[in-house]
Parts: C-alpha cells; structure tokens; sequence
C-alpha cells in the first residue's frame, strides 16, 4: 500500500500546485502581452462600454439579431438551457423564436432561416453570427434604415471575419461590430 499511495499523494500535492498557481501565473503573463491584456476587444458607444467578445441583445428592427441566449446574456451566469432536441419545452422556443423571426421578417422562408438565429449557443454569450444569418435579415435592414441592399451587403462583407489561416473555423460576423458599423454609415 505504502509503495503507491505515497507517489499518488505526492502526484497529487504536485499538479495541484502546476495547474493552480505555475500553470496560472503562466496563462496570466500570456493574457497581459495580449491587447486589452486580455480583457478581450473593447468598444465605447454612445458613452457606454460593450466587449466585442460577449453577445449583446438587439431588438429593434434597423439593427442585426443575434445568436439567441438562454442565459439572456448574462456572462455571470453563462450556459446552455440543457434541454435536448425532443424537449417540449424546447421545441415551443425554438418555434417562438421562429415566429417572432418571420414576424419581422416576412420576406424569408421559414426553411431559409439559420438554425443560429432561433438556437441559443452553449455559452448563451456567442458575439458571432455567421455570414448567411446576416444576408437573411439584409432586407429587413435596408427597409428599416431606407439604405440600399448593396450598402447593406458591403457592410456585411467588409464586417465577415474569415477563417483562421483560411482553414479554422467557420467564416463569421461579429454583431455588435456589424450594428456600430451601421450606426456610423449614415
């Protein structure tokens, strides 16, 4: 017993203080030679402070909607609703969620609509929508701010990160740079 319970405990003393205070110390230092120093991007608007990295809520017909939260976006409480796909609960607010979409929206088909946009992400907090979720609600935007759907696109494409590399990730659209940026092109 002795021959391996003492490495165990020693094992044991030892990751504790790697992962709680070296390995720590270690991500801390990275996160400070980071812009922000790892606050993540932050953007001032009309005097109040947004993260670029954390989902905003937006509601008004001239903005883009994003990701739906189940956490209603609040990053002190962050998670999924945990409710799987056969949930009736579920179902129900995926299918308002829809309803409100077309309701605003009645230019789309119920099949064109991202399943990002009536789905909340597991964080609750996703910033990004992709691409096709903010060509779908282009028309709604231009109607509402009575700009052309050309300029409404090109804001769009000059607001679409691409993959890293090219290669990782899918290519997305950060919202709330997306809305700012349709603030500003009056």
């Amino acid at each position: 017993m002795k021959t391996n319970l003492f490495p165990a405990i020693k094992l044991t003393v030892v990751t504790l203080i790697f992962f709680s205070g070296v390995y720590t110390a270690i991500i801390w230092a990275v996160a400070q030679l980071a812009p922000n120093h790892g606050n993540g991007e932050v953007v001032v608007q009309h005097g109040k402070k947004y993260y670029t990295n954390l989902g905003q809520t937006f509601t008004e017909d001239k903005y883009f909607n994003s990701r739906s939260s189940a956490v209603d976006y609040n990053a002190a409480g962050s998670g999924g609703s945990n409710k799987g796909p056969s949930n009736p609960e579920y179902l129900q607010t995926v299918q308002a969620r829809i309803d409100t979409f077309l309701l605003h929206n009645p230019e789309v088909k119920k099949s064109d609509i991202p399943v990002e946009l009536v789905t909340a992400s597991g964080s609750g907090l996703d910033p990004d929508i992709s691409p096709k979720a903010a060509l779908v609600q282009l028309k709604r935007i231009a109607r509402t701010r009575n700009i052309s759907e050309k300029n409404v696109q090109a804001l769009i494409e000059a607001n679409t990160e691409a993959p890293l590399l090219g290669l990782l990730g899918p290519a997305k659209v950060n919202v709330l740079k997306l809305n700012i940026a349709l603030d500003q092109a009056k």
